[in-house]
């Protein structure tokens, strides 16, 4: 019987994990801040709580003569831990929001911390190794052999050129370069144009690198560039 529960136990997570994965890449490759990362962690320990809330109410409570409630007090606890999880998100000043993965994991931490206290080490230790191998192991895997755009770094860019400028030729160039450029928009001003764009480079790229790149640019005499990650 205790196998069966364990193998129960184990599906449940696992089909969780794949849940949030699928959910997560699926953000990830839209470049929303809410990743892999985030969903797999999310989904595995809302999982995680729901078992250890419906295995304790048949362990812990005594029919008839002792009827109790056993997810009260862990409910309280996840209310509670809301709070902190709220404190590490970020939205900086280039409209870039970071911490996601970190309130998620103070969100894990306290789910698994309550499952230990109730009685599920098992759980708790499947619990571990799948949040680690979210948060580490799959990414690495997927950015090395799979999902390259994973990998990348991307920068906020504001470029300075001349009005007269070819605007259609700075943007080729950089594309020759092998950088890709998003979201772009031009504003005119009194003496000159300002393009603002999403620059998307490898990872192994660095950040002088990029800015040196696009500072030669023919017709650029002024850049500010903001790396996002």
């Amino acid at each position: 019987m205790e196998g069966i529960l364990q193998t129960d136990v184990l599906l449940k997570l696992s089909l969780a994990a794949a849940a949030g994965i699928i959910i997560g890449l699926e953000r990830e490759l839209k470049g929303k801040p809410l990743g892999l990362k985030t969903c797999l962690i999310i989904s595995l320990t809302a999982c995680l709580l729901t078992v250890v809330s419906l295995e304790s109410s048949f362990l812990y409570a005594e029919a008839y003569t002792r009827p109790m409630d056993p997810g009260r007090i862990p409910s309280y606890v996840i209310s509670g831990i809301g709070f902190l999880g709220a404190g590490v998100i970020l939205r900086r000043s280039n409209e870039v929001i970071s911490g996601l993965t970190t309130a998620a994991l103070v969100f894990a931490s306290a789910a698994i911390g309550i499952t230990i206290g109730a009685g599920f080490y098992a759980e708790a230790l499947i619990s571990v190794v799948f949040i680690f191998t979210g948060i580490r192991i799959i990414p690495y895997i997927l950015e090395r052999f799979l999902i390259k755009r994973l990998g990348h770094k991307e920068f906020k860019v504001k470029m300075y050129t001349e009005k007269d400028s070819n605007l259609t030729g700075i943007l080729d160039e950089l594309s020759s370069k092998g950088l890709c450029i998003t979201r772009v928009r031009l504003k005119e001003e009194k003496e000159m144009i300002t393009i603002y764009c999403i620059v998307t480079s490898r990872k192994k790229t660095g950040v002088t690198e990029i800015f040196y790149w696009i500072r030669g640019t023919s017709g650029v005499f002024l850049l500010d560039l903001e790396h996002m990650d």
